[in-house]
């Protein structure tokens, strides 16, 4: 049987770096959310060209502009609420900076008419034009233009009115970007390429910094426009605070808003009248509301993180428990933890379960490539045929076993086939009573073959020297198999009688003194 050329080794552990490096890390590096769902039977196969003049949504060139139209959206995140709050006081250089990316979201605009969707109820991309415009048009295209228009520009080349709250209003409407935001993240968040817990903590982080830089803003503008200053909580500390410097007056707003939102105030800041108080009222009604939000996510993330280390340590703890209270020897007592052990490490790999989500035909791809070699370089199955063995891989588990966890018990009856893969076992035997050391397995070697080929009790027990890998199959499936392949099955017996026979010459030999 052809096969691929590989220098890693026939070890579990070991092929499925390099299966991963073959296929698996190619799958890695896309982000599955947004791409086409084949549907169930017959369908209109999916165009393998887009129409003329259409952008497609998974072109390259295309995330690049997404990418950049989120710092845009992050940039004026944080200038909308300022200018909400500090108009008047800011440079003329913002504002020119603001009709330079309001520019590259019109462009967004015109460009989303060209850009084809996915139907949510078809899962098939859709490239014609009318549908394209009509789906647009209907949806965001209304906000999108009133979060671009530049009304404070306009504003300014008309009627001068560049300080009006209504002009201020008009322009947050350039929040409304904010919703790229939030789909960046949901997009993140189910990337596997980056870490969840990193993207969701980072997004906790952005909710509770956008909402202290917008809390602080809205306030600072309450007191500027309060008719008397002294009588506001900035102009209570602070009577020319209209005087100061821009960066002093955000600092302060920003310091009133961290204090309230953590509960550390009121002290040196408080509310001065009742437009002040009642915003103060909301924003801490809000704050209870984001608190029980942040603390509920990371409390998820940390319980998340630690859930299986605590239910490692509590069944550590059960099972020793159960040690002491039967009085079981040392031994057994070493192997139960040792075994609990692995457990817990092998399944951090999520091997076997990834392993069941797939199809049959796919595991047995899957099984060929890692223990194909391994199976046919058994003297047991030496000179069958290759679907032969195919059908053994096909049937059989990989299995790991602690050090000094024993794999198969003397006078057991036999009901497995074990082939060792990876590590070291120890075959033993006891004798007038006492444990004896026959010798040792290497890899590649088959444990407990005897007594399944002769169906008597296990004449030996094998135990785990270190770490094993190791595969088994049934007995009953190996007879299946050997009765369905008669030829191989009888070259299966030969190779076992030819086993026994050299082993015994070389038992009487050492006994012949």
């Amino acid at each position: 049987m052809a096969r691929p050329a590989s220098s890693c080794t026939s070890s579990w552990a070991r092929r499925l770096p390099c299966l991963d490096a073959d296929g698996s890390d190619r799958f890695r590096s896309r982000n599955l959310s947004g791409d086409l769902l084949p549907s169930l039977g017959p369908a209109t196969p999916l165009p393998h060209e887009l129409r003329k003049h259409l952008v497609s949504p998974y072109d390259p060139r295309y995330k690049v502009w997404e990418i950049f139209l989120i710092l845009l959206v992050v940039y004026s995140a944080w200038i909308c609420p300022l200018e909400f709050a500090f108009l008047r006081y800011l440079p003329r250089a913002p504002f020119i900076v603001d009709d330079v990316v309001n520019g590259f979201f019109a462009i967004d605009i015109v460009l989303t008419f060209f850009v084809p969707y996915v139907d949510i109820k078809s899962y098939l991309l859709v490239d014609d034009p009318k549908k394209i415009a009509v789906r647009y048009l209907s949806s965001w295209f209304v906000f999108d233009v009133c979060s671009t228009f530049p009304f404070h520009s306009m504003s300014l080349l008309f009627n001068r009115h560049e300080h009006s709250l209504g002009l201020k209003f008009l322009n947050a409407l350039r929040l409304w970007r904010l919703r790229r935001v939030s789909s960046l993240f949901a997009r993140l968040e189910k990337d596997i390429r980056f870490n969840y817990a990193v993207i969701r903590c980072t997004k906790l982080i952005s909710v509770t910094l956008f909402a202290i830089h917008c809390a602080g803003c809205i306030n600072y503008l309450i007191a500027d426009r309060y008719p008397d200053p002294r009588r506001t909580w900035i102009g209570a500390v602070m009577p020319d605070f209209r005087e100061a410097g821009l960066w002093v007056r955000y600092v302060t707003s920003l310091y009133w808003s961290i204090t309230t939102m953590t509960t550390t105030g009121y002290g040196d800041l408080h509310a001065e009248n009742t437009r002040e108080m009642l915003f103060g009222v909301v924003y801490m009604l809000f704050n209870l509301w984001l608190t029980a939000y942040l603390i509920g996510n990371m409390t998820n993330l940390v319980v998340h993180s630690t859930s299986r280390t605590r239910d490692f340590r509590d069944m550590v703890q059960v099972a020793s428990e159960f040690a002491a209270r039967n009085q079981l020897p040392k031994r057994i007592e070493e192997q139960m933890l040792n075994h609990i052990c692995l457990r817990f490490r092998t399944e951090g790999l999520k091997q076997q379960e990834t392993l069941e989500i797939l199809p049959k035909a796919m595991r047995s791809s899957i099984s060929l490539y890692l223990f194909f070699p391994v199976v046919q370089g058994c003297y047991l199955f030496k000179g069958v045929s290759s679907g032969f063995i195919q059908q053994l891989v096909t049937e059989m588990q990989a299995e790991y076993f602690a050090p000094k966890e024993d794999i198969v018990l003397q006078n057991d009856k036999p009901s497995r086939l074990y082939l060792l893969v990876s590590g070291a076992v120890d075959i033993q035997a006891f004798l007038d009573g006492t444990e004896q050391i026959y010798g040792k397995a290497a890899e590649g070697e088959l444990l407990g073959e005897i007594g399944v080929m002769t169906n008597k009790p296990q004449p030996f027990t094998f135990r785990a020297a270190k770490l094993s890998q190791i595969l088994t199959i049934s007995r009953s499936k190996l007879t299946d198999i050997m009765q369905g392949n008669r030829e191989d099955g009888q070259t299966v017996r030969s190779n076992f009688q030819q086993k026994l026979r050299m082993e015994q010459r070389l038992f009487e030999q050492r006994l012949d003194p």
